[in-house]
């Protein structure tokens, strides 16, 4: 067993640094707002620290789910950083959805100390944390990325390295992209359903199980029906990361129409006071239209 720091106690971080401590690791855990850090260790058994620092000293595996690139170099960089407080030959795990530029500065400054970095952005939510079941895009070392792989497994149910640093972040805008353009798909088709007299219900019954189906069908088409949007990853979060997403089709020539298009979509959920809803909240937006 390792000893473990895990950095971050939002919605995905408290979950995953609980399945660590199920798995018996050493947890010592750190968030802003340290009595979210205090409720985990009395929860799970482990410690709570009040910097990055002291969360990192001495551990084999430094882990990080915060919210952006200013966040991240927030719990790495300065004096009360994780970094300050790793030993050489020891390893960052992080699992922020950040740009794959952050990733590459923070890996460099990294190496410089003797310390490993590996990018691994997560998929699957709240529900995927919980359950131990997220999808996990690595970017690393090779052999990095093999003593980290085993950790991570506590709550992963597929973990795949992808290249060289930045490349499970480059992996994850792949992923937003791609719900970005699903889950406007099944908004207008409900939509579409709803003002032909059709029953969504019966709808996605037939067609669920054929071409059209999706995750995104079968896990949220009853919530859009039924008008309830907090039940996944939030708009505002979503916003954030396809702006990665369009920042990076801009440095690298790619071109994204459909998923510019769904940002502004986006953003007049935003408008509506929609900020927190869940993604498929798109729907919301067609039926507020007409």
């Amino acid at each position: 067993m390792a000893k473990l720091a895990f950095l971050g106690m939002g919605v995905m971080g408290y979950p995953m640094a609980g399945h660590l401590a199920k798995a018996g690791h050493e947890v010592t855990v750190y968030n802003r707002t340290f009595s979210k850090a205090e409720a985990w260790a009395a929860e799970f058994g482990g410690k709570a620290a009040r910097t990055p620092r002291e969360a990192a000293e001495s551990a084999d595996f430094v882990m990080a789910c915060v919210g952006n690139d200013d966040d991240l170099r927030g719990v790495c960089l300065g004096d009360d950083g994780a970094f300050a407080g790793m030993a050489a030959g020891s390893v960052f795990v992080d699992h922020t959805t950040v740009s794959a530029k952050v990733t590459r500065e923070l890996h460099d400054i990294a190496a410089s100390a003797g310390v490993a970095f590996v990018d691994a952005p997560v998929s699957g939510g709240q529900a995927g944390a919980e359950n131990g079941q997220l999808v996990i895009m690595c970017g690393g070392d090779m052999a990095i990325y093999a003593r980290a792989e085993p950790i991570m497994a506590a709550y992963a149910k597929l973990c795949k390295r992808l290249g060289e640093s930045g490349a499970g972040q480059l992996c994850k805008m792949v992923n937003q992209i791609c719900i970005a353009g699903l889950v406007q798909g099944l908004s207008e088709g409900l939509h579409f359903a709803e003002k032909a007299g059709l029953d969504g219900r019966e709808v996605v019954e037939v067609i669920g199980g054929g071409a059209a189906g999706s995750w995104q069908m079968v896990n949220r088409f009853e919530t859009m029906i039924d008008d309830e949007f907090e039940h996944g990853f939030a708009v505002d979060w979503m916003r954030k990361d396809l702006g990665i997403c369009l920042d990076t089709a801009d440095e690298t020539g790619a071109s994204l129409p459909v998923t510019a298009l769904v940002d502004q979509f986006y953003k007049d959920v935003q408008k509506m006071g929609g900020g927190r809803w869940d993604t498929s909240s798109l729907f919301k937006r067609l039926r507020k239209m007409g």
